[in-house]
């Protein structure tokens, strides 16, 4: 195998076995307890979180799929591989930086990584026929699913720090989970309306409706404003999934 798919298998089992080993050996706090600390802005329900279970069988089947000697020199692999590191060594990190309470240090590797793996996917070189099943099944969902995940979560991740490091106050704690909920919607449009990513805005719409049970007791107009948000997402990401005529 190269070093580029010997590295992406390496980080796929970090970013696995960082959040087993920091919860086994009870290292820090939990992703909960770091995020309770300023959750006061915006919130997501618990249970959204079970995305991961998902993102992890899908990062397993492209270490494994990039992996195979006839994968070695494909062009669209090789342009994601930099970026796909990036993003899924960052998803190790987070756990690390988030069990050591360095709030800072968070913001910026799940932004790192969102960023990268997003402008990775924009950028990958497009054939002109469509791609495989087995290429969209083993490359573009689980990167795509990874991305979509990271944007919505970090923009969770910036508010809960900016709220724990007294930055936002009790005032502008609904501004704030408003914009963020906004910004989230618009760069899931964008991305897709730039590229046909329909997967990347599922754990988004599905990120945004964990915000509606989150919040629809306390701060009843985000909660609309997510669910909606997750309604238009989800609708386009099902509309970019139609054929394309020749």
């Amino acid at each position: 195998m190269s070093p580029r798919q010997i590295g992406l298998i390496a980080a796929v089992f970090f970013a696995i076995v960082s959040p087993i080993v920091q919860a086994v050996g009870r290292v820090g706090l939990t992703a909960a307890q770091f995020a309770d600390a300023g959750n006061e802005t915006l919130r997501a329900a618990g249970y959204a979180f079970s995305i991961w279970s998902v993102i992890y069988a899908g990062l397993v089947a492209f270490a494994v799929y990039q992996a195979l000697p006839r994968q070695r020199a494909d062009p669209l692999i090789q342009a994601l591989a930099a970026p796909a590191l990036v993003a899924i060594v960052g998803t190790g990190l987070w756990i690390w930086a988030s069990a050591f309470n360095a709030r800072w240090a968070s913001v910026a590797i799940i932004v790192v990584s969102a960023a990268a793996l997003t402008w990775g996917l924009l950028r990958a070189p497009a054939r002109n026929a469509a791609p495989s099943l087995q290429t969209r099944g083993f490359v573009w969902w689980p990167l795509s699913l990874l991305a979509g995940w990271l944007t919505i979560a970090s923009a969770i991740n910036i508010l809960t720090v900016l709220t724990a490091e007294g930055l936002i106050g009790s005032p502008a704690a609904r501004p704030a989970a408003v914009a963020g909920v906004l910004a989230v919607a618009a760069i899931a449009l964008a991305v897709m309306r730039a590229r046909r990513l329909a997967v990347y805005g599922v754990p988004i719409a599905w990120g945004l409706v964990g915000v509606w049970v989150a919040e629809k007791g306390a701060k009843g107009e985000v909660a609309a404003l997510a669910l909606g948000a997750a309604v238009l997402v989800g609708a386009y990401a099902v509309w970019r999934l139609r054929p394309v005529r020749a």
